[in-house]
């Protein structure tokens, strides 16, 4: 045992060596150990240069299906389209972005805002990208909500949108109204696209949902829901309200005996569901194995689950990150929507170096 432990020392202090070697394109993270939600082992996260900076407050980051990068650049009220590289190709005016998802058809969906009858609205957007052979700047857009009866509820925000494999999609919704069940201000809303994603209608709230509990199968104040880009309708949902278990793994079932969400990750056996872990998840990311990013944005950290929801590695503290608001994940690279230092953030596994 003592011989493989120094065996996996000295490979890390190697690989360790060659990523010094290149400092022109990789910065070591600094992890802050104070932090007990931080942890380091044989591999870390290594961050890529340069910074991309020239953002203003940036609340969320997506990769989409061409793949482009859109960030929400919520401080200077629009969407910026970039390639791989970082390279600005477009962007969009648009009243303070916050969140933003793309469906199968590669329309954006944007929750954001809008002024009328002398009051801001919180509000949902469509974008179509192929309508104008994908310039952001000119291409068509929708207003998809709020619908006219919901003008006299001005206390209503749309926190986040998740598409799935056949186009339909949800819009998380906030307020402080939720003393009525019928239709309370926390929900999650669904939606159906037809004629070829021209049209959206609203199917109605998910039920089953509970708009003010403090614990599982809770919309309790969504601040971002996340879809998993799979053949079903599962979502990872994060919270900022009073509730223990802040980011939840719903799991959509559908059988004779019952057709909804369940929770899919039991508190006893999960790290990601240890009660008061989290305390203002904002943003999440699922890759393609499963794996669950979180961007914690009081402790300025960011931390990866496998698909059991076991921790696997935490990194950040306030010598990396300010305000995390958002991940994304492409091609072994994670993102990260580093608001209050108006950047975003790139950064690879130490064991994924070249």
């Amino acid at each position: 045992m003592i011989k493989i432990k120094h065996i996996k020392l000295f490979t890390l202090i190697i690989v360790l060596l060659s990523i010094i070697s290149c400092n022109d394109k990789f910065d070591l993270t600094e992890f802050d150990t104070d932090d007990p939600g931080n942890i380091t082992g044989d591999t870390i996260y290594v961050k890529l240069n340069p910074d991309w900076g020239g953002f203003n407050h940036p609340e969320d980051i997506i990769i989409g299906r061409e793949p482009l990068i859109y960030v929400a650049d919520t401080g200077n009220d629009q969407i910026v389209m970039l390639n791989l590289d970082g390279q600005r190709l477009s962007s969009r005016s648009i009243k303070h972005p916050v969140a933003i998802a793309q469906d199968y058809r590669l329309n954006l969906i944007v929750c954001a805002q809008f002024d009328t009858l002398g009051q801001t609205f919180s509000a949902v957007y469509k974008i179509d990208l192929v309508a104008s052979n994908h310039d952001l700047a000119t291409a068509p857009i929708r207003r998809i909500l709020p619908q006219l009866a919901d003008l006299n509820r001005p206390d209503r925000k749309y926190t986040g949108a998740a598409v799935f494999y056949d186009n339909t999609y949800l819009v998380a919704r906030t307020g402080p109204n939720n003393s009525n069940l019928i239709d309370p201000d926390n929900s999650l809303l669904r939606f159906v696209t037809k004629n070829n994603g021209t049209t959206d209608s609203l199917v109605g709230r998910v039920p089953l949902l509970s708009p003010n509990s403090t614990g599982i199968l809770s919309v309790n104040n969504v601040s971002s829901i996340k879809s998993f880009n799979k053949i079903n309708y599962d979502i990872v949902i994060n919270l900022i309200g009073e509730n223990s278990f802040k980011t939840q793994w719903f799991r959509y079932v559908s059988s004779q005996d019952f057709t909804g969400y369940e929770n899919n990750l039991s508190p006893a056996e999960s790290d990601l569901m240890t009660p008061g872990f989290f305390v203002k998840p904002e943003g999440s990311e699922i890759d393609a194995s499963g794996n669950i990013y979180v961007a914690e944005t009081s402790r300025d950290s960011v931390y990866k689950f496998n698909s059991f929801g076991d921790k696997l590695i935490g990194f950040g503290g306030p010598s990396v990150f300010s305000e995390p608001y958002a991940v994304a994940y492409f091609d072994k690279v994670l993102y990260v929507a580093d608001r209050g230092n108006n950047r975003i953030l790139r950064f690879i596994l130490s064991t994924d170096v070249q």
